[in-house]
């Protein structure tokens, strides 16, 4: 059994007829559908990163455009698999049934009014309450627990240890396993001393990429040592660095723009390789717009000063 948290659709505009329906939902480009039923993948990704932008209003990058591919597969192929979906102060909850799903074209009220087609995967009645009976409100939920319990993106695997807590959330276990765990304490304890300044997981990952972009331009002067340091400048005005690299996280779907991998944020991490880090594309450029991406911490080592297509070239091959 896995477990998701799902939004469904932009702006989360599919949701009033998931809750009606008893539906997970997903939806493709029309132009594009034709491509995920012959499973034509790198049709779809090419067409997706030329003719598609983000919600944020960026050009897809490969792997966020791979993972559109996914998602309609994940939707039709999702059975006995927890999905969970928080709307305001309310989190609702469900489990994917084996019943086939059904496809419908559905032109979008919204944006650029797309002509889309729809994917509904039936499901178990929408619940807002666990199996115990009691309310399930977002305001109750832990400190820490809020950290992983929503995605501003379409869709989120819980890893195994977030699961098990979602799972025992909604059977209404015992939670105090996790609650005594020091770890959770320390963050419940940040969180009442300063409510107003305590970054989330996501913030904290932008504030340190902002905070080391600074420090790196900071020290860069293009100075000699014993090579020529290269000069490095931060064209982005200082007001508009976080808002930028959080548009940047949202388009990349919190995926490292090389691997496709899942980004893990700084201080909620269990795998400091897999930390968020950003890189410069063109290396001998400088940090600007246009110019830079979110990486894995380990990618952002490994590719040091390398030419981006040569360095995605190599990581192709690895996967070949």
């Amino acid at each position: 059994m896995k477990v998701y948290i799902a939004n469904f659709g932009r702006e989360n505009y599919a949701w009033p007829d998931c809750l009606a329906r008893n539906t997970i939902a997903t939806m493709n480009d029309i132009s594009v559908q034709g491509f995920w039923e012959a499973g034509d993948r790198e049709s779809y990704i090419q067409n997706r990163m030329k003719h598609d932008k983000t919600a944020a209003g960026i050009t897809p990058t490969r792997p966020v455009a791979s993972r559109w591919f996914n998602l309609m597969t994940t939707i039709v192929e999702s059975s006995g698999d927890v999905w969970i979906h928080r709307e305001k102060n309310q989190l609702w909850w469900t489990i994917s049934r084996q019943d086939a799903p059904s496809f419908e074209p559905l032109k979008e009220t919204f944006g650029v009014g797309r002509n889309v087609i729809i994917c509904h995967k039936p499901c178990d009645p929408w619940a807002h309450v666990n199996r115990a009976g009691n309310k399930l409100d977002w305001t109750g939920l832990h400190s820490r627990a809020k950290e992983f319990m929503f995605t501003e993106g379409t869709l989120q695997q819980l890893r195994p240890a977030n699961a098990e807590y979602a799972l025992a959330l909604i059977n209404g276990d015992d939670l105090s396993p996790w609650h005594s765990l020091q770890e959770w304490k320390a963050n419940a304890e940040r969180k009442k001393k300063n409510p107003a300044i305590t970054f989330n997981a996501r913030q904290n990952s932008i504030a340190y990429m902002a905070m080391m972009a600074k420090g790196i331009v900071a020290t860069s002067n293009g100075q000699e040592v014993l090579k020529t340091v290269k000069n490095k400048e931060l064209r982005i005005p200082d007001r508009e660095l976080e808002p930028y690299l959080s548009a940047l996280l949202d388009a990349q779907e919190g995926l490292c723009a090389i691997t496709g991998l899942q980004l893990q944020h700084h201080g909620y991490e269990d795998d400091k390789e897999l930390l968020c880090s950003l890189d410069r594309i063109d290396s001998d450029g400088h940090y600007e717009f246009d110019n830079l991406q979110i990486v894995c911490r380990f990618v952002n080592r490994w590719k040091s000063n390398g030419k981006d297509t040569e360095f995605r070239r190599l990581v192709a091959l690895l996967r070949e």
